[in-house]
């Protein structure tokens, strides 16, 4: 895909369209976030480093406040909020900062 190992900021709804497409059957974790939350900024570099070991997932960040369209798309009400999506289908989701949660859902339905 190209961006093995990095999380992927997604600039707007085609762009998030393109980035799951082109996750084929692969795991996709979505990080909904806003710049103004603490523990989005407390849980978002553990995120890196989990992307960086877990290269056959991918990792996309959505920002509510530049992208009001996916927020309300997702339903997104509180930050972070984290979705696990495979094969265009939903699996999962859950809000907050729980990192050991995190990991384990990824592992779950990786």
């Amino acid at each position: 895909m190209g961006h093995e190992g990095e999380v992927v900021h997604i600039q707007n709804s085609d762009d998030l369209k393109t980035k799951l497409k082109e996750a084929g059957n692969s795991l996709v974790v979505i990080d909904f976030f806003a710049v103004w939350c603490g523990p989005c900024k407390m849980i978002g570099p553990l995120i890196e480093e989990l992307s960086k070991e877990l290269k056959d997932v991918v990792f996309l960040k959505v920002d509510v406040d530049e992208c009001e369209d996916i927020a309300a798309e997702y339903e997104i009400s509180s930050m972070p909020t984290f979705i696990f999506i495979k094969e265009g289908n939903v699996l999962e989701t859950f809000s907050g900062a729980n990192f050991d949660k995190l990991k384990n859902t990824v592992q779950k339905h990786k």
